[in-house]
This record gives structure tokens, sequence and C-alpha cells, in this order.
């Protein structure tokens, strides 16, 4: 798989400040065994573990060697950052709350933690760099102990993830839409300032679930990129239905744990081509679906002990979405999750989706967009198998329709204004509201930014792809002519309600509600022929 030759890094920096945090007889005893740092801070959240007299007597030895080092008593130590950028709180004797750094080594923060605690003081699923969670394990503790005096220096990773801010459906015009992509990060390296999504490329580990889970392709990961991945799947496939003359099984999975379970095979069956990931919640429903168009007869996801609980959900939730539609289609059991540990059952899998039906072969290129690519793929494997016009009503989809109340609306194009993808689009010439399917990704902007309330989305995917793909009216109406010049200005609704609303207004007395009923221009002139006429309104002006 191609990769970017010169991929955007971040880099850390760190001179070797370690703080330490846990029970005080297990702190001393790391703090003992460490040199080579430019400083050690410990803080003792807990009393002494343990009263045996040998542990005793090594945790007085212990406390001789690091008499000098700061030392701190607080049940709770506030931690945030990442390698280099560590900042700490605890509270001291008085209640106060305390910055550690500053106070202890006279340094605005620490490069590393140490946490020995039994709770980490960062309840993350994926830990940011320079940060060790060893509880009481020895082997981690003993891993911890040989990796931190090697942590000073300068340190560079990739940036895993770009935003492309134009295409993001989050926020537009004071209106929150879209947020999937922030309820599925293990490393919490995703948040909003309200008006963008922003991550934190000093957290992020590359996980992939917001790349995954964001509809519109705005958050994308960049090692390798979607065109990239997409590219290599195309051409692995088509080389080896090529040389091989069948059709693959691909397996997804990570680069870590995933590869070396697949590597303690004894024997890999030989229709499998395994693609490895930063994170295996790199590839989606997109690749999933394309994979299967372009030829291979089953896609395989192997997860790991190893795969956090954020990004098991999201492939679960994925994964039941997809099987619900190739189920739909006559296309059972093509896309599975399969752990390490039912990697014994892999061979009878492989042997048994020899017996399905060779499906033909999509000839859809491999650098469309994101939900180009999901469509394509679902329309392609739909025409092979039943070719169904159905609709499958699942809820929490970015698929789905927009129905608008049309005794409420009055074609003000908020809507149309807010609409993110342009599924959504004014009438032109004409007063009216049309609605694209294909590319409507259930962000809420229009419902919650309809003055009228007049409009409501609900998720579904629609297999006609033609009705999906046609462009509809949602509203129309005749427009409203000016009573003075015949030009049309605006909806028959609009001016009807404006009259209702206006009609007790001193602006608007006797005749001048007619004003309401004229172009922008007639309603100047005969604002100035009223003056002109009238001598009193003269003087007063």
């Amino acid at each position: 798989m191609l990769e970017n030759l010169i991929p955007q890094t971040v880099t850390y920096t760190t001179a070797g400040h370690l703080l330490i945090i846990g029970a005080e007889d297990a702190i001393r005893l790391a703090a003992a065994d460490l040199d080579g740092m430019a400083s050690i801070t410990l803080v003792a959240t807990d009393a002494i573990t343990s009263q045996d007299e040998a542990h005793l007597a090594k945790v007085m030895e212990a406390v001789e060697k690091t008499e000098s080092v700061p030392a701190y008593y607080s049940k709770q130590v506030q931690v945030k950052g990442f390698l280099g950028q560590y900042q700490a709180h605890i509270k001291d004797e008085q209640g106060n709350h305390l910055e550690l750094a500053p106070a202890a080594v006279r340094r605005p923060h620490y490069d590393l933690v140490l946490d020995l605690g039994q709770q980490p003081s960062l309840s993350l699923e994926l830990l940011p760099p320079g940060y060790f969670h060893v509880q009481d394990d020895a082997d981690k503790l003993a891993g911890a102990l040989a990796q931190l005096p090697h942590l000073v220096g300068e340190f560079t990773k990739p940036r895993y993830v770009k935003i492309n801010s134009d295409i993001c459906a989050h926020y537009g015009s004071g209106i929150e839409g879209c947020s999937r992509c922030l309820n599925f990060c293990p490393a919490d390296a995703i948040s909003t300032t309200g008006k963008a999504i922003e991550v934190d490329h000093n957290l992020c580990h590359g996980a992939g679930s917001c790349s995954n889970a964001c509809p519109t392709g705005a958050i994308s990961y960049d090692q390798p990129a979607p065109k990239v991945l997409a590219d290599y799947l195309k051409r692995l496939i088509s080389k080896y239905i090529e040389l091989a003359d069948n059709r693959p099984v691909i397996v997804f999975h990570d680069e870590t744990a995933g590869d070396e379970a697949l590597k303690a095979l004894q024997n890999l069956p030989g229709a499998v081509l395994p693609v490895a990931l930063e994170e295996v919640a790199v590839a989606a429903s997109d690749a999933w679906m394309s994979a299967l168009a372009w030829g291979a007869r089953q896609v395989l996801v192997l997860t790991t002990e190893q795969t956090p609980a954020t990004l098991m959900a999201l492939l679960q939730r994925e994964q039941k979405f997809v099987a619900e539609l190739l189920d739909a289609i006559g296309l059972s059991d093509r896309v599975e999750l399969i752990a390490t540990t039912e990697l014994d059952s892999l061979a009878a899998k492989v042997e048994a989706s020899a017996q399905w039906p060779e499906l033909a072969i999509a000839a859809f290129p491999s650098e469309l967009a994101k939900r180009d690519a999901f469509y394509n793929g679902l329309d392609h494997l739909n025409g092979c198998a039943n070719g169904i016009s159905d609709e499958l009503k699942i809820p929490h989809l970015p698929y789905g329709m927009v129905e608008v109340d049309i005794d409420k609306c009055t074609l003000c194009q908020s809507c149309s204004a807010l609409c993110p993808t342009r599924a959504l689009k004014d009438g032109g010439d004409l007063p009216a509201l049309n609605f694209t399917e294909q590319a409507c990704v259930q962000c809420g902007l229009c419902e919650k930014g309809c003055p009228e309330k007049a409009i409501t989305i609900s998720s579904r995917v629609l297999l006609d792809r033609d009705q999906r793909q046609a462009q509809r009216v949602l509203h129309q109406e005749e427009p409203f002519e000016c009573i003075r010049c015949s030009k049309p200005f605006a909806t028959k609704a609009v001016i009807t309600k404006i009259t209702a609303q206006m009609q007790n207004h001193t602006a608007f007395a006797g005749d001048a509600i007619k004003r309401i009923q004229m172009c922008e221009d007639c309603r100047v002139k005969d604002m100035f022929e009223d003056v002109i006429n009238d001598p009193e309104k003269q003087l007063r002006v």
C-alpha cells in the first residue's frame, strides 16, 4: 500500500521531568529504581500497601535514596496533557489547589507521568504518549521503568487525520448539526468550539473512529488516505482474481495484535488477503462495500483484545447496519467481525464462502468520495442479487429523507441555505424546495434551523437507486406578484403571514398595509408619493 512520502507529523520535546503517582511505598520503590531522569516528583495518594518486614525494609532503603525528591500527599491528582506537556494539580493540606510542576520543579509542566494508582488519573481508553498506568502489574512496571529514561529528546508521529471544514455538517448559522465524530474517539482527541470540529493531534492515536463515523468525509484518514486505500484494495483484488482465477476473502486487521495473531496461524488459507491498517476501524462500510463490489467474495474484520471498547461498539454498529442491507438484497454473511479467539474457524468460513455464486465485478473507480463509494458498492451488489427497491428504516443513520409540512412551510429557504451537502436546494426562479435523498447526511441543521418547525428528518436507506438519486420537489407555490408592477418577488404564504403579523402595526395603518404586497422598488416609490401628496407629512419629515 502506498503511503505519503512526506507525511505531516507531530513533534514532542521532552527533557525527562517525571511525575510518579500512587501508594507511598510503590512510588518510593519506583523512584529508587530510576536513573537518568531530569527530575522526579512524588505524589502519594494512598498509604503503604504492605506491612511485610522485608517489604518495609526495601521501602526504607528507597526512602533514604529518594529523600531529596519533592514529595506531596493528596487523595486526588488531576492530570492532563501529553508527552512533554503534562500538567498536574492537587489539593494541599489546607484544601487549596496547587499546580505541581511550577511548585515542585519550577517548570511549567512535566514531560512524563508514571501512574501506579489502582484507578488512572486519566480515564481514557487510549492513553496519551508519555503516560504509563501500570497499577500493580509487575511486568508493566518493569517495562515502564526501562522505557522512561529513554524518553528524553525529540519524538515524532504522523498526523493521522485531516479535516475539510468546507464539507463538515457540524455547524451552520449558530446551529449545531452533526456530532457523530465526537462520540467515538477513544483518546478524547476530538472537540468542538461550537462552530468547528477540532482534532488534538498530540492526543490522536489514529484509531480511525472519527473518519469512520463522519458521514460526509470531512474528517478523513491520512495514513493511508481514503483514495489510496481504495486504489490499493481494487488493485489487490483484481490482481488476485487474475492470477488465482477465483475470488479472495479480504481480512482487515490492525498492524499490531491483529498482525501477530494472523502470523501465529500455522496455515493461513490461500484465499485470504490480509490488509493491515494502523487501526482496524480505519476501513468502514464504504471500503467493505467497495471490496465486495470489486470482486471479494467476503470481508472479515479482525478484532483483538486490544481493540478499544469504543472502536468495538462502532465496528459492531457498522457491521450490523451493513449486514441488514446485504441480508435484504440476498447476500447474507458477506461482511463479518471475527475475533482473534475465533481464528480457528477462519478456514471453515473461507471454505464455506467458496461455494457462494460469483458476482459480476464493478467498474466504478477508486477515486470516489466516501458516500459515493458506499452507494456505488451497494447499488452494484443489489443489481447483482435481487435488485430490490425497498427501503430499510434503521434509526440513527447518516442516510435518509426530509419531509416538509407544506401547511407550515413558507419557502423562506433557511433550510437550503444551511444544508452542507446541497441535498436541499431552492427552486431557482420559482418558489420551490427540492431534495435529493442520496446527498442527505441527516445532520439535522435543516430541522433545527426551520423558523416554522415545518421540517422532519428520518433515517433510512432507499434501495431504489433512481428514486434515491432523483431530485424531487418537497414544496412549491405560485409566486406572489407585486400589486403595482406585477414583478414576482415572494411567495403567497410569506406575504399572507407578514400581512397578518403587521396589520395592527402603526407603520402599516390604513392603505399602508398594501406596501407589504409590493416589491422593494414599488414600496419605496409608494412611500415617497405618500409624503409628496401630504403637506403635513412633509413638515414632520
